[in-house]
């Protein structure tokens, strides 16, 4: 029999292919992501807490700010949840649509987690790559700024912000944001300290490749997987200052609503046997929750290299 020794060459070529992609660090984290059942958990519950904020709106027959007047003074006796009268998750006290309630504040609560998440994690990024690959009295400058806005109550500082300034949604990303990059630029920065030194570094450095363009290039992108992680826990951190902020009365102002807000309010209405103004935006913010820390939980073991 003859053999192709072309065609043996190709198929061998293409098995050293496939068995290079395969210990790819980045497709074994991915693997190993798929296979992690709590981290799918909480990715799939994410999925479908977004699914619902994005086009759970279009299936309420109420708006969020029209009133039922009809409840208004008896939601313990008309207010329930009922698909007849179209308020799938009851009424508020004053007559309020909770259902499109509800999908409101899932949207308000996301964007001010993923939103604030953004500003911080580029923020720390870049701060703590730059003080970690500058090095010298730059660095010691740079972490002693940061241990001395370590040093002020976070909480304070937020709530001083949002009253000075006003209680606005822009100054509430802005507050939560730029407060919430500390410790992601001292994560980052012990992370380019142990990368500064290694060999592709060193080549960029000797041919004159510019500091800033180093670590644009070179610094930042080694740190993704890091960064991620630290991301997908730093989400629900700031939903929870969102949502703590607002139960105070100092987040979002009518008529937008968030979760915090919704919480308050089915607190307060609790003693009037109106559970479910609280057991919904409750239900929809601890699952949210769980959820980013599943993924956060999953990024973290698929992107240990001990695990490799």
């Amino acid at each position: 029999m003859v053999i192709d020794q072309s065609k043996m060459q190709s198929l061998s070529d293409r098995l050293v292919q496939d068995e290079v992609k395969g210990r790819s660090p980045w497709a074994d984290a991915r693997r190993r992501f798929w296979k992690n059942k709590a981290a799918m958990t909480g990715l799939t519950i994410l999925v479908l807490v977004v699914i619902f904020a994005i086009i759970g709106g279009r299936f309420a027959q109420w708006s969020n700010e029209e009133l039922d007047f009809s409840v208004m003074g008896q939601v313990a006796q008309m207010g329930q949840p009922s698909l007849e009268n179209g308020h799938y998750f009851g009424t508020d006290n004053l007559g309020r649509d909770l259902y499109a309630r509800v999908v409101q504040g899932t949207q308000v609560s996301l964007m001010v987690g993923v939103v604030g998440a953004a500003i911080a994690v580029v923020v720390g990024t870049l701060y703590g790559a730059t003080a970690g690959y500058v090095g010298g009295r730059t660095d010691q400058l740079m972490m002693r700024t940061v241990d001395i806005l370590m040093s002020i109550p976070y909480m304070f500082v937020l709530i001083l912000l949002l009253v000075m300034f006003g209680r606005s949604m822009s100054m509430l990303f802005l507050g939560i944001g730029l407060i919430s990059w500390l410790d992601m630029s001292r994560i980052v920065r012990g992370q380019t300290l142990s990368l500064k030194n290694r060999e592709f570094i060193e080549a960029a450095r000797a041919t004159g490749v510019p500091a800033w363009r180093i670590i644009i290039r070179h610094i930042v992108p080694n740190l993704l997987g890091v960064v991620a992680v630290y991301a997908t826990l730093l989400v629900p951190l700031m939903i929870l200052t969102e949502s703590f902020i607002s139960f105070l009365g100092l987040g979002v102002q009518e008529p937008l609503t968030s979760w915090g807000a919704l919480i308050s309010e089915g607190a307060g209405t609790m003693n009037y046997g109106t559970l479910w103004q609280l057991l919904f935006p409750l239900f929809f913010f601890v699952i949210t929750l769980f959820g980013f820390f599943f993924v956060g939980d999953g990024l973290r073991d698929a992107l240990d290299p001990k695990e490799r």
